[in-house]
């Protein structure tokens, strides 16, 4: 048991990881390739913009983690009609919201650049990204959605492969808009767009091949099963929206404390942070199909076992990815700091050390809120993501600005997670499942 248990643990999370970590990268090459082309005021104003990215994905993991979370519940229960209602439902679902997005894109996203922080020298090469990744909100969208779908349809390999896929195009298509095309901005967004068309691509081969038990149904957009997949999926869609709440609230405080130099630094940390909680989430999200599938038997042994293993994996990386931005965090904030600007390396310095202190909790608290909404705990799920995502980080952020200004702003995401994992602990030990 326990073998079979470590053996899918593996394959799962593995797999989900390295995705993951893929997906992250999608807005690390920018911040890469736009820090040597455009420096810290490209920067500053992909900085700005990656919070909408955050809610475009956020929207496809909401609904991909929801539905699939409720296709494998149902598909271990021999409900195969239903699976595929919940998958139509989550297909169609993702598109009609994608076209909302795409909307805004087109005629609000100069008033949205505003809104978001960017000044007269930034404008335009805010406005530009958001529009363009707004325009192709429906293929992100789609792409959490399917990806999700895949893996919990017993084919996580190919999953990994699709994100891993769209990611490596992301980074050789970026090199080729910014630098022989001279694109820009606009090049670093397009290539960051093209990237969950191909990974589409690429799991289309599931369907073709004819293994999937995944079928598109003329159904109803009945209110009570939309209202189910996005309860199951809250809490990924508040994670990513957490980003999105704490980027657009450091962004506006630290404008107010050291402009745009402040906000490029906090811009080189939260891209690498990207990679830290990408590992969580692929951990997390790798564990899904396996709690909900354990949840529909009824085994409260092996999602216990589950739910250990994941914690224990989470901690290991927290503690190397801490270790490793310790020891060369000078040598990681010049790689974007091609300007070499004294203040963008002292700020950001600092608060790689600090800031990154948080991951030790952070995992955690993905983690349980996960597995608590792949077991049908949505409300602790969901409580424990929005603490994280605004109702503590937020004011948070306020007051120890006010008292150490940027070193407050560092500490804040680290007390936040600190604050919600003894939440999150609680909410487990409260749950007795099946007892």
């Amino acid at each position: 048991m326990k073998d079979t248990v470590l053996k899918d643990f593996m394959k799962y999370v593995s797999l989900n990881v390295l995705g993951m970590i893929a997906l992250s990268c999608y807005i690390l090459a920018d911040t890469f390739f736009i820090s040597k082309a455009l420096g810290a005021a490209g920067i500053a104003a992909l900085n700005l913009s990656i919070s909408v990215f955050s809610i475009i994905s956020g929207t496809g993991l909401m609904i991909g983690i929801g539905g699939a979370t409720r296709y494998s519940i149902l598909h271990s229960q021999e409900e195969k009609e239903r699976t595929n209602i919940v998958f139509s439902i989550s297909i169609k679902l993702g598109l009609l919201l994608g076209l909302i997005f795409l909307i805004i894109g087109v005629i609000a996203s100069d008033n949205l650049a505003i809104l978001l922080g960017a000044d007269s020298s930034i404008f335009m090469m805010t406005k530009t990204y958001l529009m363009t990744i707004l325009c192709f909100a429906p293929f992100f969208i789609l792409n959490n959605i399917i990806i999700a779908f895949v893996r919990n349809d017993h084919n996580p390999k190919l999953a990994m492969i699709a994100m891993l896929t769209g990611s490596i195009s992301n980074i050789i298509l970026d090199y080729i808009f910014i630098f022989p095309l001279g694109m820009g901005m606009f090049g670093a967004a397009f290539a960051t767009c093209l990237a969950p068309i191909i990974s589409i691509g690429v799991t289309s081969i599931h369907f073709i091949k004819g293994k999937s038990n995944l079928r598109l149904l003329r159904c109803r957009m009945e209110l009570s099963r939309i209202i189910d997949i996005l309860a199951l999926g809250l809490s990924a869609f508040i994670n990513e929206i957490s980003s999105a709440i704490t980027l657009i609230t450091f962004n506006l405080v630290i404008l107010s404390l050291e402009g745009n130099l402040g906000v490029a630094s906090y811009g080189i940390i939260a891209n690498l942070a990207l990679i830290g909680v990408a590992i969580f989430t692929g951990i997390a999200q790798g564990i899904q199909p396996l709690v909900s599938k354990g949840y529909g038997q009824r085994d409260s042994v092996f999602l216990k076992k589950v739910l250990k293993m994941a914690i224990i994996t989470s901690l290991i990386f927290a503690t190397f990815i801490y270790t490793v931005t310790f020891v060369y965090s000078d040598g990681i904030v010049q790689i974007f700091n091609s300007e070499q600007n004294i203040e963008i390396a002292r700020l950001s310095k600092t608060g790689l050390r600090i800031y990154f202190i948080g991951f030790f909790f952070a995992g955690l608290n993905i983690i349980i809120a996960m597995y608590l909404s792949a077991t049908e705990s949505a409300k602790d799920s969901f409580l424990i993501s929005i603490a994280r995502g605004c109702v503590i980080i937020v004011p948070m952020v306020l007051l120890l600005s006010r008292a150490w200004k940027m070193t407050g702003i560092w500490f804040a995401f680290v007390l936040t997670e600190a604050i919600v994992a003894v939440y999150a602990l609680y909410c487990k030990s409260k749950i007795s499942m099946f007892e």
